[in-house]
């Protein structure tokens, strides 16, 4: 089908790479020009995302990949970080908190998206690492050009760095003069750290040379340096204390990132791999499962009979979410269960004709003590005033000042597919550690302080992150890797492109560029936690008539400017070799390359 699209559809059977940024899109797409494959690519890109999105993610933040290496299975990498060995309910609640912060010391976890990085390129790519950091070297030496949503974050924040966290103020406004959209920015500091683990990767073979920049980083230097600076470190955060780490460099030294099995459902000829459900990726497989009970083909995409059924298909799985997702390793969550098509048949005769605001998650025998505290959770976090300086947004044109994510796919001419969606460690989380360059995350908020939850804090658990990239194969032989950033709306808005492409024959592009819209009627995951029953926040461009149904129906609407609402990227193959990719217009800074 063929639609009036913001971009061309591109096209190619050499590779084809599309992320958050351009210049990302564009580093990645040298890699493969240069020989290297697809997770050569992604490493490099994913490098480059920490420097020209640095009010979205860093080196110490939070990293899942979902991945399939030409002719293999698909697999998960997850570089999550965990809670400290140190991180209890108890320690939390011995300094007064009943929730773990939205920023500083308290809501870092391990960081992960370094070792994440390099395992990938050490199992699956071919280059070495210094080839592959070269371009974010040059970068961070030399300049790149400045956003406007990181000029704007910085302007803000500036007074709050220059009290409380000066290191801050020192790398993202030197001098004291915060940069303008469009000049150069360069962080030196971070550059020199690179240079010095390139420096230190000894080895007979390339994989030893990685696995020796990764000891330098848990075990060495860099290791030594945030032990250091953590042991007088005092940090003012959100809830205008200051508080001190529970990190240690044990907990840094004693982890490592990990592949593991994904999770999966089949959906008209398509099988959709997400994350486990230390994640929220299952949500979106849950979505579908109940979405199956419904004719989605003969509705208008873009009209409220589509809108209603879906968001309240939403309403349903993230219910789930709150009451049962958590770090597996830890807690016995009944996935199975979850994410079987006779669980989705009863969870979809809970939709009706009109909007419910309630918190209904899904009764599972054995369960219902979690089902009661997710419900009695949701009702205490309604209608809570929200602050907006921690956190991740909902939607980044809301404010600038809260952190949020990136995302890229990539597909090489041999097959091999990559879908990464790096977050966390943003300017806006912690301060820059000294001589490093970069600051820790604080993924830790995500914890709940009650006792007995799926999510609740445990040390050396895995928060359950909102980080979702996907990856479909159709029984065909095509093969589909998508993603986007936005916190509790990444499936959300992935789950209503997918249904699109499907069931609708809106190409990606189209698909892309077309009306979004999302839930906040669920339990937020991000500090303060909040819930907003019955809200539903969409684009303007639905249409008069699409909006007045909706708000018939009982939908809490916020109605937001046109093309204001989701950053997905998307990438696909086809059995012949021929490849596509396509990026979001939004915000004017992803880009899809290829040829």
């Amino acid at each position: 089908m063929t639609h009036f699209t913001t971009r061309p559809e591109i096209k190619g059977t050499f590779g084809v790479v599309t992320s958050t940024h351009w210049i990302a899109s564009a580093v990645g797409m040298s890699i493969l020009e240069r020989g290297g494959n697809a997770f050569d690519a992604a490493v490099a890109a994913g490098f480059v995302l920490q420097v020209v999105e640095p009010h979205l993610n860093g080196p110490a933040g939070d990293l899942p990949v979902i991945y399939r290496p030409a002719g293999g299975e698909p697999k998960v990498l997850c570089a999550q970080g965990s809670a400290p060995a140190a991180a209890t309910v108890e320690a939390m609640k011995a300094l007064g908190l009943d929730m773990i912060p939205g920023s500083g010391l308290l809501a870092t976890v391990v960081p992960g998206a370094f070792d994440g990085w390099l395992s990938l390129l050490r199992d699956q790519g071919t280059m070495e690492l210094s080839e592959i950091l070269a371009p974010t070297i040059e970068y961070l030496l030399n300049g790149w050009p400045t956003l406007p949503a990181v000029s704007a974050a910085i302007k803000e924040l500036l007074p709050f760095f220059r009290a409380h966290w000066p290191s801050s103020a020192d790398v993202w406004a030197p001098g004291g003069v915060v940069p303008e959209p469009g000049s150069l920015m360069r962080n030196p500091e971070l550059a020199r750290t690179w240079q010095r683990i390139c420096e230190l990767a000894d080895g007979t073979t390339r994989q030893e040379r990685i696995d020796a920049a990764r000891i330098t980083w848990r075990d060495g230097f860099v290791a030594d340096t945030i032990a250091g600076w953590l042991e007088n470190a005092n940090v003012m955060d959100v809830t205008g204390e200051r508080h001190k780490a529970f990190l240690t460099r044990d907990d840094m030294k004693n982890w490592a990132a990990r592949v593991e099995a994904p999770l999966s459902v089949r959906y008209h000829g398509w099988e959709i791999y997400k994350t486990g459900p230390w994640g929220q990726g299952p949500v979106l497989l849950q979505a579908l499962q109940i979405l199956r009970n419904f004719d989605l083909s003969p509705m208008d995409p873009m009209g409220p009979e589509f809108v209603h059924i879906v968001v309240e298909a939403i309403k349903l799985a993230w219910a789930d979410r709150e009451a049962y997702y958590g770090d597996p390793d830890f807690f016995d969550i009944p996935i199975t269960q979850l994410l079987s098509e006779a669980y989705g048949r009863e969870r979809a005769k809970l939709i009706g004709q009109s909007a419910s605001l309630q918190q209904r998650p899904g009764v599972i025998c054995g369960c219902e003590a979690l089902v009661e505290a997710a419900i009695a959770r949701a009702l205490r976090r309604v209608n809570i005033e929200d602050n907006p300086a921690t956190g991740e947004p909902t939607m980044a044109h809301l404010t600038d000042i809260r952190g949020d994510t990136v995302h890229l796919d990539i597909i090489d001419r041999c097959g091999n597919i990559v879908s990464a969606t790096p977050s966390g460690g943003w300017l806006q989380s912690n301060p820059v550690i000294p001589g490093l360059g970069f600051a820790l995350n604080s993924r830790a908020q995500m914890f709940w302080l009650d006792h007995g939850l799926a999510s609740t804090l445990r040390p050396g658990a895995r928060p359950r992150t909102t980080l979702t990239p996907s990856l479909a194969l159709h029984g065909d032989g095509r093969a589909l890797a998508f993603g986007t950033p936005g916190g509790d709306q990444q499936d959300q808005w992935q789950l209503i492109w997918f249904l699109r492409f499907v069931h609708h024959g809106l190409d990606l592009q189209a698909g892309i560029d077309a009306p979004l819209f999302h839930s906040q009627h669920f339990q937020g995951s991000f500090f303060p936690r909040q819930a907003n029953p019955g809200r539903l926040m969409l684009e303007a461009s639905f249409g008069e008539a699409t909006i007045a149904r909706l708000k018939e129906l009982g939908h809490e609407l916020v109605v937001s400017p046109a093309n204001t609402i989701g950053r997905l990227t998307a990438a696909l193959r086809h059995p012949d070799g021929l490849m596509q990719a396509a990026a979001t217009p939004r915000l004017m800074q992803a880009y899809a390359i290829g040829r």
